[in-house]
């Protein structure tokens, strides 16, 4: 495929924690990362460069440093370190595919991952490397929402795709309310006032100011991924 055929050349994909666990809530599910890493695979196959950020909700979360008695800072810290082991595991999935990958982070470790850096990134994705961004911005306070906003403006990314287990953003939780209705597109400050809390507002914040498109899609949707890249209108568009 001609890579001016893509609508998007370089994408940051935010996937989160919960995301590789399945239905098993925590861990790591063998089957739904091979899945996962074949829609990445799929789409790097067409010449898009990809960059990656993940959560650790399926290994670590705030709310249980808060729960064991640890401070806000170390919590995140800890969480920090979960996102890099979760960012091995996909990376390790992919380069069984054939898929030069590399993990990035914020957070020094020499043995396990290079240190992040824009321009080591940047190179990585020219030479057609997939990179994934661990360790959150490196900093305590900050979601890996608002790190993955980060990361796509500072690698130039065309648009920030945010993968969930629905197929975009509702007016309210399809899962609770049978009425609730798909939003198709909606403007940056429209999420805001009416509190649609599919990303943070820190991390809507960074995108706005840098005039960063976000979808927000089901990533377990066969193809939707590639449908995205291809100019396919998939989940909500927020721009």
């Amino acid at each position: 495929m001609d890579i001016d055929e893509l609508k998007y050349k370089r994408i940051l994909l935010k996937l989160s924690g919960e995301a590789l666990a399945g239905q098993d809530k925590t861990g790591i599910n063998p089957d739904v990362i091979q899945q996962i890493a074949t829609e990445i695979k799929e789409v790097s196959d067409l010449g898009v460069e990809v960059a990656l950020v993940i959560g650790a909700g399926n290994i670590f979360r705030g709310a249980m440093a808060e729960s064991l008695g640890i401070n806000r800072s170390t919590g995140d810290f800890m969480g920090m370190l979960a996102t890099v082991m979760n960012s091995m595991a996909v990376e390790n999935t992919l380069e069984k595919m054939d898929k030069p990958t590399r993990v990035l982070t914020a957070i020094e470790m020499k043995h396990v991952a290079e240190p992040y850096t824009i321009q080591k990134a940047l190179d990585h994705l020219k030479k057609g490397r997939i990179v994934i961004a661990a360790g959150g911005t490196g900093h305590p306070y900050f979601t890996t929402d608002t790190a993955a906003s980060l990361r796509a403006v500072e690698l130039g990314a065309d648009v920030l795709l945010k993968a969930t287990k629905v197929d975009g953003v509702y007016t309210g939780d399809p899962e609770k309310d049978p009425n609730a209705e798909k939003i198709v597109e909606i403007p940056y400050m429209e999420m805001i006032k009416r509190q649609l809390r599919v990303m943070d507002l820190t991390a809507i914040s960074l995108c706005m100011d840098n005039n960063l498109p976000i979808i927000v899609f089901n990533l377990f949707e066969r193809g939707a991924l590639k449908r995205i890249v291809l100019g396919e209108a998939v989940g909500t568009k927020i721009y």
